[in-house]
């Protein structure tokens, strides 16, 4: 299993030691010194839409070296999309706003929203056990000890499964990554990886730890409990619910609609990146399989926000948040939904990684101002000599983009009191979003 500590790293061959130091890489990348703090920001807030600003700080990404950046901002009714870059790095065709992007773990909240709806209608019960709806499907005592709300918390103590699907990662090769393209995985194969990976904690212990095999799991009940598939139920009560025109499970490996190449790096493994925009992602399931486009996510999470898809009741449990660590870094996280703050207020939202590209998009707790953004390169930076992420210009240049489309502001870098801001905090190696 992929190990995150270093003093197990010490103790291999230097071969290994230097895959372990891959897969133990911080799966969030932390840019401190680059956000200020709340009162010491190095100018006051704006809350209006500059588009010239946003535009010039869509380019700097691209300029920075990401090859393709599309971004939707809202502010109340006012909206503002953009892009920068190609989305074919070989024939140069430019990226466009429109473009429709995996999302990976952002599937964690439609998710997490169908789920809660079952809530509300008294068909599941968030304290239950999982036993109780799928008997068996967690061996032994932990089944018992495992409720759903621990399933969309990550707060069940249950191993991530990309280990198992993707071996290769653990031998310091991403050969698994082509083997995958076109295979089949079926969800409780999923489990079984997740299940035989060792335990990160005793369920209901935190800080909890993010994993794919929660939500592989969730997706499993949901399907139990409506007689449907999960993806089916998910599409008519929750996609259709919030009036999503481009956002679906994709029924073949093709992504559906207008959009980008995928372009992987794994951190310098692949090189010159590789596009993965054709893959069968059934290996990320519920967890992470869904495509959207950046507007739809912005009026996906503005319905969640206002109460359009669950009542106020499990509105109120998706916000209770727990410490988990996802890659070593400790997020507040609800049910499939977390806060961050800036220097102008907490953001709700969620990140999302898959081979090639990343997701993040935050919303106001009213789901008045917004952000949603996808790249297309992935895992983008390089690792020092002990195996960390060396922070990007890339990444400079997207906090730079956060705060102005979220906060107003820009030049927030300046600022002598500064704290960290997390990007993409779920998406990394040993998960898929």
């Amino acid at each position: 299993m992929i190990s995150r500590h270093p003093r197990q790293i010490d103790k291999l061959p230097a071969a290994a030691r230097r895959t372990k130091r891959v897969m133990a890489a911080v799966t969030a990348l932390v840019v401190a010194g680059v956000l200020a703090t709340p009162g010491t920001a190095s100018a006051a807030p704006d809350p209006g839409l500059d588009r010239q600003a946003l535009r010039q700080s869509l380019d700097a990404v691209h300029q920075a070296g990401m090859f393709g950046i599309y971004s939707g901002v809202r502010d109340g009714d006012k909206t503002w999309q953009g892009a920068a870059g190609v989305a074919d790095v070989v024939t140069r065709r430019p990226v466009r706003p429109d473009m429709v992007h995996r999302i990976g773990s952002i599937t964690k909240t439609f998710t997490s929203v169908a789920i809660l709806q079952q809530v509300a209608r008294g068909a599941i019960e968030l304290d239950a056990p999982v036993n109780r709806y799928l008997p068996g499907l967690i061996p032994g005592d932990r089944g018992q000890k495992t409720t759903v709300r621990m399933l969309l918390n990550h707060t069940s103590g249950i191993g991530d499964y990309i280990a198992g699907a993707f071996p290769s990662l653990l031998e310091g090769s991403a050969a698994s990554l082509d083997d995958n393209r076109f295979r089949e995985i079926a969800p409780e194969e999923l489990v079984k990886f997740g299940l035989a990976a060792p335990p990160t904690g005793e369920p209901g212990t935190t800080p909890g730890s993010y994993s794919n095999t929660n939500y592989v799991i969730a997706g499993l009940l949901l399907a139990k409990v409506t007689g449907v598939s999960a993806e089916q139920y998910i599409t008519r009560n929750v996609i259709r619910k919030a009036g999503l025109r481009h956002t679906s499970f994709p029924r073949t490996p093709q992504i559906p609609g207008p959009h980008s190449k995928a372009y992987e790096s794994l951190f310098g493994w692949i090189d010159p990146p590789r596009d993965y925009s054709v893959y069968n992602m059934s290996w990320a399931s519920t967890a992470g399989a869904v495509v959207s486009t950046m507007d739809d996510l912005n009026r996906f999470y503005r319905a969640l926000l206002r109460g359009e898809l669950i009542g106020d009741a499990q509105l109120t449990e998706m916000r209770k948040t727990v410490p988990v660590l996802a890659g070593g870094v400790a997020i507040d996280y609800g049910l499939g939904i977390y806060s961050i703050d800036l220097p102008c207020g907490r953001f709700w939202g969620h990140d999302g990684g898959v081979f090639g590209m990343l997701t993040q998009s935050l919303s106001s707790p009213d789901g008045k101002r917004q952000l949603s953004f996808g790249l297309n390169l992935a895992k983008y930076q390089h690792l020092d000599d002990n195996g960390n992420i060396e922070p990007s210009p890339i990444d400079y240049a997207l906090v730079d983009h956060v705060l102005l489309a979220l906060c107003g502001q820009s030049g927030a870098r300046t600022s002598q009191a500064s704290s960290p801001l997390v990007l993409f905090p779920t998406a990394g190696l040993s998960v898929k979003r």
